[in-house]
């Protein structure tokens, strides 16, 4: 479960910013749209939350924060190698913040204990690293590194509660990888509940993320999940009647004559002699059944069909699913059907959680969202981003959110100028 995310110097974002899923008071779509941590004196955690904001106003860049985190937490030993650079890109509009070291922050429950676990870094080395874990509720701060400029050696503070080989993995934690990465190389059990969040509870879709279609091809083979994908695809009215898969020898005419020529021609090298899995989707017509390549549907649904097989893994094992601008190639409704997937306890019986940017207005209903739920970017005269809730602007229940965002009420609007040729 994901509680609170905050990122500070990191690209457009200049002082810290903060996304919480903790619920606020207030008790509209309680029961679809929250659920309880399960830990004393925590709120309620929200189902999911929703972005908006101008183009290039830091929705993105919110999102990057938390995929470099994940990225270093789980790459940062074995991808980066000694001297090469720490992949941070900081706030470059101010001299100071141009200089200084990105923070990156994350309060999550990882098998029943709440951690939080943070990091500072410039492109030269990690230069701070901490973990807070909450075993009974009270804290205990584990593990924490400070790198001394004066010294030019790192400052290390141990609990007596962290157990493990502390002096064998300070040895071998370089100074442009995390100790929590280093840490899991070598063993160390005590930390595994966090890693292990980063590595099989979050998952983020990038807009040039390339899902892999093999994942949802691969649930369609075992006849069970091929009927949850039916059943999801089909309460989105794609009025597919059966989704039938058919080995095929790889030949050249299956590669597009539209891609570059050295790029098609290594493709048929690569997949020469190959068995492929092609999927061809049947539909009930006044003509009869007609079965259709998976390539001659529209864009939406070969979207859908390969978003299925993700969405409903995560749906099943209570993940945190994290999509930047989900809306492309997706009607509206269609949306409204994959987010109402995630507010309903019948289908996400696990708790899994949703973090979503759009420019789709039409999702700010508050028969959709909670006003907790609904954040906004924008950029100041600066340019640095700011992250904020709708709570801040304190709407009624019922307020027409859309109608409010779009009159300039919330902010995050673009400005459109004057345009002259």
């Amino acid at each position: 479960m994901l509680i609170e995310f905050s990122v500070t110097n990191f690209r457009s974002i200049k002082e810290k910013q903060v996304l919480s899923l903790a619920a606020a008071k207030g008790g509209e779509l309680d029961e679809s749209n929250t659920f309880p941590s399960d830990i004393s004196r925590l709120p309620k955690l929200l189902r999911s939350a929703v972005m908006y904001g101008a183009n290039a106003s830091g929705k993105s860049n919110t999102i990057l924060a938390l995929n470099l985190m994940q990225f270093l937490v789980l790459q940062s030993f074995s991808a980066i190698q000694e001297g090469q650079p720490v992949p941070v890109v900081p706030f470059l509009f101010d001299t100071e913040s141009a200089k200084s070291p990105s923070e990156f922050e994350i309060t999550i429950i990882s098998e029943g204990t709440r951690y939080q676990y943070g990091f500072s870094a410039t492109q030269q080395r990690i230069t701070e690293e901490w973990l807070i874990a909450y075993p009974e509720g009270k804290p205990q701060r584990w593990f924490e590194r400070i790198f001394d400029n004066k010294t030019g050696t790192y400052e290390w503070q141990f609990s007596r509660n962290f157990s493990g080989q502390k002096e064998v993995i300070k040895t071998a934690t370089r100074s442009n990888a995390l100790f929590l990465s280093t840490a899991i190389q070598l063993n160390n059990a005590q930390l595994k509940p966090v890693f292990n969040w980063f590595s099989t509870k979050l998952a983020i879709i990038l807009p040039a993320t390339i899902i892999n279609l093999q994942f949802t091809i691969d649930r369609c083979a075992s006849e069970n999940e091929k009927k949850r994908i039916l059943s999801f695809m089909n309460a989105a009215d794609i009025s597919i009647a059966n989704i039938n898969l058919e080995k095929q020898l790889f030949n050249a005419s299956m590669v597009p004559p539209v891609i570059f020529p050295e790029l098609r021609d290594k493709m048929i090298k690569d997949l020469s002699g190959k068995e492929l899995t092609a999927v061809k989707f049947l539909h009930n017509t006044e003509a009869g059944a007609v079965s259709l390549d998976l390539a001659d549907e529209s864009q939406g649904t070969q979207k859908l069909f390969v978003f299925s097989g993700p969405w409903l893994d995560v749906l099943s094992s209570g993940k945190v699913l994290v999509v930047d601008e989900l809306n492309t190639s997706l009607h509206p409704l269609l949306v409204r059907h994959l987010v109402s997937l995630f507010h309903n306890s019948k289908t996400n019986r696990q708790n899994a959680q949703l973090v979503i940017t759009t420019h789709d207005t039409s999702l700010l209903d508050p028969d959709i969202y909670r006003r907790d739920q609904v954040w906004f970017t924008e950029k100041d005269t600066h340019g640095a981003t700011s992250l904020y809730s709708l709570v801040e602007f304190k709407p009624r229940k019922n307020e027409a959110f859309e109608r409010g965002y779009l009159k300039g009420r919330y902010g995050a609007l673009p400005f459109i100028g004057d345009f002259a040729f």
